[in-house]
Formats: C-alpha cells, structure tokens, sequence
C-alpha cells in the first residue's frame, strides 16, 4: 500500500482527553515528526487517569468548556492532520470535531451515538444483521418486567448497567433475576463516574462462554487486526466482571477467524472508519455475542505491552498512518505469550504490607509490575476496571506459555498473602465466565 501525503502534512495529531493509553499518541507522533495538541473534555481529568496526563507532551491545551466553536476556530487554525480520542471521555467530542475539521478522516456521524451509547451500539449491530444480546433500555422498571416476561426470562440471570459508562463501572450481576429492580432504581438517575447521568439503564440477559477482546486500527473503513486477547473475569464477592487477567492470543487459536468476522461486522454497523477501536465479545455455545464497542484505544497501557508480545500495536499503526511512514498490516504475529494478571483486593480496608508483592519481580517471565499503593493507603474492594487500576497489575511475558502460567498461579498466591485490614469479612471468590 503506498500512501499519498496529506494535503495538511504538517499539520498536529490532535488528541481528545489524551488520559490513560491516549496519553502513549504524543511521544508516539513526536518521535515521529508529528507535532501533538490536546484537547480537554473537563477542566480536570478522572483521578485514576491523573498519573497519565502528561500536558508538557503537547504544544498546545485546549479546553473544552461546552461550546464547541471556539474549539473548532482554534484547531481550524492549526489544521490538523487527525483527531483522535485518547480515552472514553473523548469518544464523542473527538467524532464531532472530525467530523467539522476532517471530514475525510472521519467515523460516520450519524452513527455517532452507536459508538458511545451501548443500547444504540447493540441496534446497529442488530440492524446490520448479527446477532446480539436480548436487551432493553429504559428508565420505566415496568417495562423491563413485561420485557422480562416476553423473553422468557424469569429466574435467570441478569445484568444491569449504565448505557454511558465505561471499564465496567455500575456493572452488576442480577442472579436469577432477584433484586433486579432494586439494582435498576439504585443506579438510574445517579451520576456516574463518568459525570454522566444514567438517565436510562440497559437489563440484559446474562451471557455465559469466553469473553475475548479484538483490538483494532481502522483507516478508510478498513479494520487491521493489532491482537485477540482472552479475558479472565471473577466475582469479587458482590461485584461481577472483576478482571482478573488478559492473555495475547496467536492468530492461528480456532476461534480468532469467527472473532475476526464478528468484530469488522461490528465495526461496520456503528460506523467506525478511522482510529483504534477494540470490541469485547463473548464467545457462547450459539456463535459470538457483542459485549460493547469502544471506538478508542484500548486502555491501561495496553499498547506498549502489544508491542512487546507482536511488534505492533494500535498507537503504533495510528502513528504510521498519520505520518505516512509504512504500511499497515491486516492481521499480527505472536512473538512471545503475554498475559497482565490484575491485582484483586478481596475487601475494602488499610494494606498492610505491600512489599510481599515485589517477589513477583523475581519470577522467570516477570516483565512488568504496577503497583500503585503503599502501606497505610486506603483501598476499596475490587468492583470494577477502575478500582482494578488504582491497586495495579502484574505483566509476564515468555516464550513458554506453560512457564507464564505457572507463573502466574504463583503471583495469584503471592497476592493472598497480601493484608488488607478490615473489620468486615473477606466475602468468597469464585470464578465466573462473564
């Protein structure tokens, strides 16, 4: 593929909320000769996305204060050559100044919504002729009983959550549909950590199988491949789809080719032509079932770690893209099996001692750890991704893969050594396949 210059080539790689893997485009472009502004959707990034906001990185901040225009008269100046999203926050006011500023570059607008909005992404996808999940979407409990009723639902399990969120927050397991209700009014009307309000809430039927994420780079409509990875979710007591660890898969594992064909079918229906994108799908006895889109890149750092198990990764492509620097793969190749295995904190209290945790640096595939608390730091129990990241995570990395798992059920019982002092019980783990 040979890539013809931007008219605009020397314009800036803009990106939206450049908080968490975002935050890896700016040293990214510069390294490539790229010059970076950001644009800023709040006055303040989420605290969990504080440590990765680096605002020396850019020549220039902006921000967003509710009135787009003066955004777009400042970046019409600048003549960017891409606005990207960094992170979840960016998705929609990245769409729309693509959409104003490059327009040639851009996802389709009018299904802006099906990229943000998982009820409106799960009708897309419905429309476009895959199957989805049983699902409804509203603000009125009534109608998820007669829904209930009409999908033969009853006594099964069920999942509630905010159709605006991200990294599983307001998630939450309904088992056997009892209390459904309750969890439905708890949640509907509150503001989430997102700071937006789940003015509806989505009730879907609970899926069970494996849970994959396909992470992608789009351009022109065409979906390249940068990794498969397998989730591994547990129940923290309570709280359901708490991570647990995500393994690199090789192109060539059986099920990646019906993952593949599901996700660009996805990616078709929302409208998703241009950036990183990954798609989290469960894989179930009757074929693959859309979990969400995120029209972004994919978060905690991921990247640099795909980088490190393929060569390649989303920032990577985006970069040689937009810098016209080379071309673009449709697929990868596994070079080394990588898994990052998520710190759990079984309850919610005072950690007591946390240098139990540096025997992980001693093991034969340890590669990297994030480890972002210390002795008398408050924790909460483990819900959600963002609780997951504000405690940290473990990555091994190896040529064996039996060598990384075992060092990895090594780093799961170093971890139970781990004191979080509490006056509450330690509620029970066990495995789930959501």
């Amino acid at each position: 593929m040979t890539l013809e210059p931007f008219s605009n080539s020397n314009g800036p790689a803009v990106i939206v909320d450049p908080f968490s893997s975002g935050g890896l485009y700016a040293r990214a472009f510069k390294e490539a000769g790229v010059s970076v502004a950001a644009v800023l959707s709040r006055p303040k990034p989420p605290d969990v996305y504080l440590p990765s906001f680096h605002p020396e990185d850019f020549g220039e901040v902006i921000l967003f204060t509710g009135d787009i225009e003066p955004v777009v008269k400042r970046l019409a100046e600048l003549s960017p050559r891409c606005i990207l999203p960094g992170t979840e926050t960016g998705v929609e006011l990245a769409d729309e100044l693509a959409a104003r500023l490059t327009p040639h570059m851009a996802n389709v607008p009018s299904f802006a919504s099906a990229r943000r909005h998982k009820w409106e992404m799960a009708r897309a996808v419905r429309k476009a002729g895959l199957p989805v999940l049983a699902q409804i979407c509203t603000a009125d409990p009534a109608e998820v009983a007669t829904w209930v009723a009409r999908e033969n639902l009853a006594g099964r399990d069920l999942v509630v959550k905010p159709p605006k969120s991200a990294s599983t927050d307001g998630v939450t397991r309904v088992y056997r549909g009892q209390g459904w209700r309750d969890v439905f009014e708890a949640q509907l009307g509150k503001t989430n950590q997102w700071d937006v309000i789940n003015d509806r809430m989505l009730v879907q039927e609970y899926a069970t199988g494996t849970e994959f994420v396909v992470d992608v780079f789009s351009y022109d409509g065409v979906h390249t491949i940068t990794n498969v990875c397998r989730y591994r979710k547990i129940d923290n007591g309570p709280h359901m789809a708490v991570y647990d660890s995500l393994e690199w898969l090789a192109m060539d594992e059986p099920m990646v080719p019906t993952l593949v064909d599901y996700t660009k079918g996805v990616l078709d229906a929302v409208g998703m032509r241009f950036g990183a994108a990954h798609v989290e799908i469960m894989l179930t006895a009757a074929g693959p079932r859309l979990i969400e889109v995120n029209a972004r890149p994919h978060g905690g750092g991921q990247p640099r770690f795909c980088r490190v198990a393929t060569g390649d990764s989303q920032v990577d492509r985006a970069v040689r893209y937009f810098a016209r620097l080379g071309e673009i793969p449709t697929g990868y190749q596994l070079h080394k099996h990588l898994i990052v295995v998520f710190l759990i904190s079984r309850a919610t209290g005072v950690v007591r001692n946390i240098e139990i945790l540096d025997a992980v640096r001693s093991l034969p595939s340890y590669h990297f750890a994030s480890v972002q608390v210390s002795n008398g730091d408050s924790v909460q129990q483990t819900k959600d991704l963002l609780t997951t990241l504000a405690l940290g995570f473990i990555v091994l990395l190896h040529e064996d893969r039996n060598q990384m798992m075992a060092d990895y059920e090594e780093v799961r019982r170093i971890e139970r050594g781990l004191v979080v002092q509490t006056d509450q019980p330690v509620p029970a783990v066990g495995a789930v396949s959501h």
